[in-house]
């Protein structure tokens, strides 16, 4: 079966002319009434600055996705009248949202950081774990809208400041193992004081001030309780300064790796050994630093392949005066730093990029890229005047090749404007087959953007299709599973597209499970492949475009 990679911009047969796309606010009138508090005083405590994350996960079963917004909490001298809590959207249809945050019993009042959602027994309910400056929490969903707090007998309370986590099966044995990054060992009685001596002029701190804390490796039982294995399986490095972490399969072996953002120390990649074991190739993959050999302050960090060779490639975002940084995949490994050659170093050059995910936002068979942006000093502009504290998000279009274009200005006034982005969220809220976006901003107000065009017929962007995996012998929902469709242009020459399911990417949040594949001009799939983890193959074909299509995992599916 050929595969052919196309030079031209999105699919062959599709009609040039780029879709009109706007993403509208309709954070209000779709209900979502959540702002992150950071519960400051003035005191500059690192944890403030950092802000939150967000899931979409369909915790009720009902088929849509539903939002979790992580909030922080109050600080000593903390003088406002908010008590920030944590909230739970439950999706009505067709976008709009309801609080159900008390019914639910998610309401968490600890500083809160971010946040991954899976299912840990395998019994259909979507169970949702919370990170925190402090003991991390883990809610069972025990059905019928409500969830559990279950974190001491799970064993997963990790004391320290977490940030990003993430669900996957690191050994196919079926059920959910859990990673935690740990980012630094501040506490609010080592908060120095950082920035120049006078009035006004305190700053957060630089990473540099503090040392790094090892990341933690949970290994589910298979009944929902949890062992530390960190050490044991090589990913405990006391250097790591973790904030963002995606489980994706480099190698293309069957077994899902791990890559880590790291802040100003090497971004870590370990790759599975199949035997409970990870093996640092940080240094020789060519992911952990900067093209200058130069670590960077990797905040989030996705994975997807942006240049159609069937390769999963790698992103992290980073501060201003730094680049957001492209790796892409040689096939053996190693990666290549393409930042310049993407075009990835300009737009990124004079912003703090948070929140990162890899998304087809106009349906045009290609993988763009959409940044969360804000800066960590909330005073940047007394210290540098080509750069601001609010800062508008970047959304790169993808040419097909692997090169972007900076397109924020066309999506809307609305959606340029500044603000201090952290958690960035992607996922169809209305299930109309193009991806909507959630902004967690810092000590402000969330924002929810319908995306307005991506699915419009005729424009290049158009088709779509929606997959939706129920395992059986994998887990619950197919974490981990490799999915690979095949279109066909008007000749007949056949395009591929692959992607993989993951629970926990970007920075502190998790996009939609569903995988969503841009079709273009393409009315239906020709050939819909998913390797489930474990191996098993299962194939469909002809499947009709433009539907959300849910496929269960066969009792015998083929080998590789």
């Amino acid at each position: 079966m050929a595969v052919v990679v196309l030079a031209a911009a999105g699919l062959a047969g599709a009609d040039p002319t780029p879709p009109h796309i706007t993403f509208t606010d309709v954070t209000k009138e779709a209900g979502v009434q959540f702002r992150h508090v950071h519960g400051g005083s003035g005191e500059k405590n690192y944890i403030e600055t950092m802000g939150s994350g967000a899931c979409w996960f369909d915790y009720d079963g009902d088929g849509d996705i539903d939002l979790y917004a992580v909030n922080s909490s109050e600080l000593p001298g903390y003088k406002g009248d908010d008590k920030p809590f944590s909230h739970l959207y439950r999706n009505e249809g067709g976008g709009r949202f309801k609080d159900v945050t008390a019914e639910a019993g998610v309401g968490h009042r600890g500083y809160g950081m971010g946040c991954t959602a899976g299912d840990i027994e395998n019994d259909g309910d979507i169970d949702l774990y919370v990170t925190n400056f402090g003991p991390n929490v883990l809610y069972r969903n025990e059905g019928g809208g409500r969830f559990k707090d279950v974190t001491s007998e799970a064993g997963v309370g990790d004391p320290r400041w977490s940030a990003s986590a993430a669900f996957a099966d690191i050994d196919n044995d079926g059920d959910l193992d859990l990673y935690v990054t740990n980012y630094l060992d501040f506490t609010l009685d080592n908060n120095k004081y950082c920035g120049q001596k006078k009035p006004g002029y305190r700053a957060y701190c630089h990473p540099d001030e503090y040392n790094g804390v090892p990341d933690t490796l949970y290994r589910n039982r298979g009944d929902g309780r949890f062992d530390d294995v960190s050490a044991a399986a090589g990913v405990a490095d006391p250097i790591g300064k973790g904030l963002g972490v995606v489980f994706t399969d480099l190698n293309d072996d069957g077994w899902v790796d791990i890559y880590i953002a790291n802040d100003k120390t090497i971004n870590f990649t370990y790759l599975n050994q199949r035997n409970g074991t990870f093996k640092d190739i940080s240094v020789t993959s060519g992911a952990g630093f900067s093209e200058s050999g130069m670590p960077q302050a990797g905040m989030g960090t996705d994975a997807a392949d942006v240049n159609g060779d069937g390769r999963f490639d790698l992103v992290v975002t980073n501060l201003d005066y730094e680049t957001n940084e492209l790796y892409i995949n040689n096939g053996d490994l190693t990666f290549t730093d393409a930042t310049f050659h993407a075009g990835l170093a300009e737009p990124s050059f004079l912003k703090v990029g948070f929140g990162a995910d890899f998304l087809d936002h106009d349906n045009d068979g290609d993988k763009d890229l959409l940044v969360a942006n804000g800066h960590i000093i909330d005073n940047i502009h007394l210290y540098r005047d080509q750069v601001t504290y609010a800062q508008s998000p970047t959304m790169l279009s993808n040419d097909g090749t692997g090169r972007f274009v900076d397109v924020t200005r066309s999506l809307g006034e609305t959606f340029t404007r500044p603000k201090v982005g952290r958690g960035l969220a992607v996922g169809d809220i209305d299930d109309d087959g193009d991806l909507d976006v959630l902004i967690v901003n810092n000590n402000a107000e969330a924002e929810l953007f319908r995306n307005d065009g991506g699915n419009a017929p005729g424009s290049g962007g158009g088709h779509w299709l929606m997959v939706k995996l129920r395992g059986t012998r994998s887990n619950r929902n197919g974490i981990g599973a490799r999915v690979r469709v095949m279109t066909r242009d008007a000749k007949g020459v056949e395009r591929w597209q692959v992607d993989e399911v993951r629970a926990g990417s970007s920075y502190l949040s998790q996009h939609d499970t569903r995988l969503h594949f841009g079709l273009g001009a393409a009315a239906a799939v020709g050939t819909l492949e998913i390797r489930w983890p474990g191996g098993g193959v299962q194939t469909l074909k002809d499947v009709k475009a433009d539907q959300i299509l849910t496929v269960t995992e066969a009792a015998n599916p083929g080998g590789r």
